[in-house]
């Protein structure tokens, strides 16, 4: 079940910069390592509704349903271009105070979860990707998904974790030359919107 190449395969998915780690990164860079933490807990857990879906075949009516795929699609584009537009706002006027209140992390947490379960390619490709690597003899291949699935999250909140503490490491650098802020902050807002108009555009 947990051979090498599942290992490895998910690893380097996993590790590509995508969303979720563009999120954390800017989250530990600009909020500190908690809230780093904050945001891998919740782009991990916005992923536990597409591997749910995965298991169970929902993902199959997702794929055949375009309606409800440009639906799903649209809306995530949207809340990406709202998170680059708020920091594009902040721009110049960041603080750079990590929230220890817990309605400030559930919020980070809230936004990363949004960011994975509003992504509709996400269950298409673990509908993909996981039956790939069930054993041809097994007796339960729901329950075999299932573990894979459990496996794919932990190696996704431990790899997102260490982005955020590497990114909150590089923290001390910035947080006294407001050019270098600014930049940072444009930067990522650009990407954000990169990455929604790239979300819209994509047709599966």
């Amino acid at each position: 079940m947990f051979n090498t190449e599942f290992l490895f395969t998910s690893l380097i998915v996993i590790l590509i910069p995508g969303t979720g780690v563009i999120y954390t990164v800017s989250t530990g860079l600009f909020l500190g390592w908690r809230s780093s933490i904050a945001a891998a807990c919740g782009c991990t857990a916005g992923i536990i509704p597409h591997l749910s879906a995965s298991i169970l075949g929902l993902s199959a009516i997702l794929h055949m349903s375009a309606v409800a795929f440009q639906a799903v699609k649209y809306a995530g584009a949207a809340y990406l271009f709202y998170l680059a537009w708020s920091m594009w706002r902040d721009t110049g006027a960041f603080k750079f105070n990590s929230p220890s209140h817990k309605n400030g992390l559930r919020q980070i947490a809230t936004r990363g979860f949004l960011i994975n379960i509003l992504n509709p390619k996400l269950s298409i490709f673990f509908l993909a990707f996981l039956p790939l690597f069930i054993s041809p003899n097994t007796l339960s291949p729901m329950f075999e998904m299932f573990i894979l699935s459990v496996a794919f999250m932990a190696m996704t909140l431990i790899v997102f974790i260490l982005y955020g503490i590497s990114a909150n490491g590089v923290r001390r650098h910035v947080v006294n030359s407001p050019r270098i802020i600014v930049s940072l902050q444009r930067s990522f807002a650009a990407t954000f919107a990169a990455l929604g108009i790239k979300l819209a555009m994509t047709d599966r």
